[in-house]
């Protein structure tokens, strides 16, 4: 009797230690938002909200998500719970990719055909400052300290360090060819920039705003044009990092320490962008052409499920 009570109660803490929580995908060609309960492995619905909408994250709170609608030349603001359009925000032109600083305050949008990034303050949904940067800017995040805000500039192959108070770019880092995604370790401490066209992963010293390492990767039986690297995230305790290859249809699992490079795993096919579960036991992927998610464990390192979602998912965020 006391074994079976035993086995109930570890069968029942096993089940609450699996977090439920909400990943919201951004559908290109659907103009919509899908939402999957990744614990079931299943689309819940989809929701129109707007046009070519790509860029998305969620508020610090969890109560609204943005949502970059190219095509409206705006960021709609969604009620996380309602999945209602209840706003938007002063952009500038076909809005693709946008960062928020950490209490939620700012977001930074990356203006590709104006060369600048755009400052808005959510509060008042206005536009506060247009900072100019390099051609073609893409990939742009603030550090969690809320010291930098950094813009990857496509074409001018460079990364702009901007300074969140004065507003204005500090310094510069040449990079590989066309570098398209950033982020920072929870620390602050390091810079972490793919380049598409190299094929490479830099990492910096956000202090020395120096070079540690560049990392090239390699598959083999892929042709190096196919491996294209895109979105980045990194664990909290900086044990590893994961890097979305796009037509490579791989996601390479990165030793954050030794910056050695562990694995490949196999997702769908042009996987765009990543991001954690809220326990970051899972890894959520957007796969662009095969129009599904993968959903990675992290602690076995495999791949446990795809879910369809709709045409050209493209950016992914989750509320817990």
């Amino acid at each position: 009797m006391k074994k079976n009570y035993l086995a109930l109660l570890l069968a029942m803490a096993s089940m609450g230690s699996v977090q439920a929580e909400t990943v919201f995908v951004t559908l290109e060609k659907d103009n919509a938002l899908a939402v999957i309960d990744p614990v079931e492995g299943k689309l819940v619905k989809t929701v129109p909200v707007g046009q070519r909408p790509r860029g998305i994250a969620i508020s610090p709170d969890n109560k609204y998500l943005y949502v970059a609608t190219s095509d409206d030349n705006t960021i709609k603001i969604v009620d996380a719970d309602t999945l209602a359009v209840v706003g938007q925000l002063p952009s500038g032109e076909d809005p693709e990719t946008f960062a928020l600083n950490p209490s939620g305050d700012r977001l930074y949008v990356s203006n590709e055909d104006d060369s600048m990034v755009t400052v808005i303050d959510t509060a008042s949904k206005k536009a506060v400052k247009q900072i100019q940067v390099g051609v073609e800017p893409e990939g742009i995040t603030v550090s969690p300290d809320n010291r930098w805000v950094i813009s990857a500039s496509e074409t001018t192959n460079m990364l702009h360090w901007i300074d969140t108070k004065s507003m204005a770019i500090i310094d510069n880092t040449l990079v590989d060819p066309r570098p398209r995604a950033v982020n920072f370790t929870a620390d602050s401490q390091q810079l972490w920039a793919t380049s598409e066209m190299a094929g490479t992963l830099t990492i910096l010293d956000a202090n020395t705003k120096q070079i540690v390492k560049s990392i090239r990767f390699e598959i083999p039986g892929v042709t190096n044009d196919k491996i294209q690297p895109v979105g980045i995230v990194i664990d909290k305790d900086r044990n590893r990092g994961y890097v979305a290859l796009g037509p490579a249809n791989r996601v390479a699992v990165v030793n954050a320490k030794t910056f050695e490079v562990k694995r490949y795993l196999l997702v769908g096919q042009r996987v765009w962008n990543l991001a954690f579960s809220p326990d970051q036991k899972r890894l959520y992927t957007t796969n662009g052409t095969s129009n599904d998610i993968s959903i990675i464990d992290l602690d076995s390192q495999k791949v446990t499920k795809s879910v369809g979602v709709g045409l050209y998912p493209w950016g992914v965020a989750v509320k817990p």
